[in-house]
């Protein structure tokens, strides 16, 4: 059984093996992309459910990328890059990453980050159960930690989606 989808953005041939390996032998399905345009066109046909991608990549960089992936999907992105700038990881994490992992790492953190990011999604691990409270205009999804007002995700701190949630259950 396959814990979900990876799409592995990166160049370096041996990276995405080594990250491959791992993956597979955690029960995740993989899908190896070397450049950008490449990356886009398997996101889109193969509908991943988390995204390991570089920023130095030939074509289309990995910034964007992931600002190509965050016009029409929530899904976690990973950054998984050699540039350790501050300056580059508030970028990445601007631009809409959910995690930024600076090379070299260690398999065993990806995983786990994988294995995090997947848990707070609910992703990829469907038998999570999704709280979530509709009314006319507005969705508060606590699984998610996220408030939709008329289909757009409003950026909202989770301990106030807390606060909302104990205000909606007394």
């Amino acid at each position: 059984m396959s814990l979900g989808k990876v799409l592995v953005v990166d160049d370096d041939r041996n990276i995405c093996e080594l990250l491959r390996l791992y993956l597979e032998k955690e029960g995740y399905s993989v899908i190896l992309s070397h450049d950008g345009e490449e990356a886009l066109v398997k996101f889109s046909a193969l509908k991943p459910n988390v995204v390991l991608l570089d920023i130095m990549l030939p074509g289309l960089d990995g910034w964007q990328v992931c600002r190509e992936i965050r016009k029409k999907s929530n899904v976690p992105i990973i950054m998984i890059t050699a540039k350790s700038e501050t300056f580059d990881k508030v970028l990445g994490l601007e631009l809409g990453a959910d995690d930024y992992v600076v090379k070299p790492f260690d398999t065993k953190e990806i995983i786990a980050r994988i294995k995090a990011i997947s848990r707070r999604v609910g992703q990829i691990n469907s038998e999570i159960e999704v709280k979530e409270v509709k009314y006319e205009n507005l969705v508060v999804n606590m699984t998610r930690y996220e408030l939709r007002v008329s289909g757009k995700v409003l950026d909202t701190p989770p301990k106030e989606l807390e606060k909302s949630k104990q205000s909606l259950y007394t």
